[in-house]
């Protein structure tokens, strides 16, 4: 366990890099912990964020959508979806992760620790999330939007320029009827943890064979990965 004294460093450190000092120390506390090290450590009581991160998804979207909307009055609503889609995906998230390094300040089970958690895409971008909800709880939704908005400008601006592409998905099926007649299939292959915090594991197949294979917190973004592997596999 973090000792008390490591923890307020860290804690210390994070807001300077977040540029957000929180007036209640437990809103961050909670958004940095794991639910593998509350499970180590369940005398204590812990809270972990997985809580806090569902509301920090939500915060995430209202502030992306908005800026959209008044940013970009010349693009429709089928372009918005898309550019907010980059931008609040699990990629980009943990994107913003990496930038603050923000796996140093996460409190993982050992498990987790020696498994390479600090570096695990999925990890990142929920703790971003809930760094988000927290702001959220602390200090309100205009401290959500400078902290999203400062600190995630570049995804924005590249996703509304077209440089960031993440539907995958779209892209491996034009990819392939190009080359092909074959049918394209999606199959979910394994469905891992509790119905409040499941993950898929989807395969992507062209007529009998297996191109790639993904996960994700939802089908969708289980496809989305698989297709991505699918597209490295077909040279694209």
């Amino acid at each position: 366990m973090i000792i008390n004294k490591q923890m307020k460093r860290y804690e210390k450190e994070l807001e300077e890099k977040i540029q957000y000092t929180f007036k209640n120390k437990s809103y961050l506390l909670e958004a940095l912990t794991h639910s593998s090290y509350a499970n180590e450590n369940k005398k204590g009581h812990i809270q972990y964020n997985e809580r806090i991160e569902f509301l920090g998804d939500s915060a995430l979207g209202i502030v992306v959508s908005h800026y959209l909307f008044e940013n970009n009055k010349n693009l429709p609503e089928g372009e918005l979806t898309k550019i907010r889609a980059n931008i609040v995906c699990e990629e980009s998230l943990s994107e913003l992760a990496k930038k603050i390094n923000l796996g140093k300040y996460l409190l993982l089970g050992k498990g987790e620790e020696v498994t390479g958690g600090r570096e695990r895409i999925s990890i990142l971008a929920d703790a971003t999330e809930a760094i988000i909800g927290a702001i959220y709880l602390d200090g309100g939704l205009e401290k959500t939007r400078d902290f999203i908005i400062n600190h995630m400008q570049d995804i924005i601006q590249d996703s509304i320029k077209g440089k960031i592409f993440r539907d995958y998905k779209t892209h491996l099926q034009e990819v392939l009827q190009s080359q092909t007649n074959e049918r394209i299939t999606y199959d979910v292959m394994e469905e891992i943890g509790p119905d409040h915090n499941k993950k898929f594991i989807i395969q992507v197949r062209l007529g009998k064979e297996i191109l790639g294979k993904g996960g994700g917190k939802s089908k969708k973004e289980a496809e989305q990965m698989a297709a991505k592997q699918a597209l490295k596999r077909v040279g694209c």
